[in-house]
């Protein structure tokens, strides 16, 4: 073939170039018919999802908000009294005092468990019978399973002067300081919030356990070649390597102290007297027993608040400390 054959078979004919140029806008149709396509299907899946969340969680959010301006039994009529619901709440000493008992109850159900779960999963974690350590975790994670109001009435048979804790103090000789825990006006409060440790330590432990999985070996040995012991290995590599499971799990125990309820309830009502009140328990007597939805519903919001002031800077906290 000559050098003019080769030349003119390479040379670009009209008829491509124009069938080039007219499909593709037919392939841009086509591809804008796919996307309009996915996101039809993408909307159709989540319209179920959403109904079920605007009709379960957002109407009645958005009605508490309107009964919370109102004087309202729930049967008759509503008369509108403005903030009256709010001022009451923050003036109230019952009240307050149910808030001052979540915020206590936070060191039981937050430091205590997840202070607790650092250590137990850095020693399981070192366990070399893998047996073993599975056990451990099975065991640790049962109480997260037991329903909480069983474990409420499991614990003030356990707190009660004749009960298993007692019996236990006096078998190790400390008699002396045995009494009815839940009764008591001093250590009421304290005895709940360790039902609440009991119950979340396993949930940290095995959380923690699973982030300390996706922790580089390597690290840890490039630590030892240095020298460093237990104390520097923890706060060098451990902690840090953990942040996101410890921001997960300070959220979710925080939300568990301030929205706490089964456990009070089922284990001492509030008492004795109002040693144990919590928001949920009143918001629970207030709209139920005394019939003021108006001033139940206040108080579920500023909950709701609280819980908001309390968890979004932790959020804020990890992820600036991530980026």
């Amino acid at each position: 073939m000559t050098d003019r054959a080769v030349a003119v078979a390479a040379a670009p004919r009209h008829g491509d170039a124009s069938s080039a140029t007219a499909t593709a806008p037919v392939r841009r149709a086509a591809a804008r018919a796919v996307a309009r396509r996915a996101t039809l299907v993408g909307w159709v899946l989540l319209v179920p999802a959403l109904a079920f969340y605007v009709g379960f969680v957002i109407w009645p959010l958005l009605q508490g908000v309107q009964y919370s301006f109102y004087d309202w039994n729930g049967i008759g009529l509503a008369r509108w009294v403005g903030f009256e619901n709010y001022l009451t709440v923050f003036t109230d000493p019952d009240l307050l005092g149910a808030i001052r008992n979540a915020f206590i109850l936070i060191a039981f159900f937050t430091f205590i468990p997840v202070g607790l779960g650092l250590v137990l999963a850095t020693l399981i974690r070192g366990i070399r019978y893998k047996a073993f350590a599975a056990t451990a975790q099975t065991v640790l994670f049962l109480p997260q399973i037991i329903p909480l109001a069983a474990a409420g009435i499991a614990w003030s048979w356990m707190y009660a002067q004749t009960g298993a804790v007692n019996q236990i103090l006096g078998w190790v000789g400390l008699g002396w300081i045995t009494r009815p825990w839940l009764a008591d006006y001093g250590t009421a409060l304290p005895a709940v919030g360790l039902i609440g440790s009991w119950v979340l330590t396993g949930l940290c432990t095995v959380l923690l356990l699973t982030g300390l999985g996706k922790i580089d070996v390597s690290l840890y040995e490039a630590i030892r070649l240095d020298g460093a012991g237990w104390w520097r290995e923890f706060f060098t590599i451990t902690l840090p390597g953990l942040r996101q499971e410890i921001a997960v799990l300070v959220t979710v125990t925080v939300i568990a102290a301030l929205s706490s309820f089964d456990i009070i309830y089922t284990s001492t009502q509030g008492g004795p007297g109002r040693a144990t009140l919590v928001p949920g328990l009143s918001i629970f007597r207030i709209g139920f027993t005394q019939s003021d939805v108006g001033l139940a519903s206040a108080f579920g919001i500023v909950l709701m608040v609280l819980v908001l002031i309390v968890v979004l800077p932790i959020q804020r906290l990890s992820r600036a400390s991530d980026s």
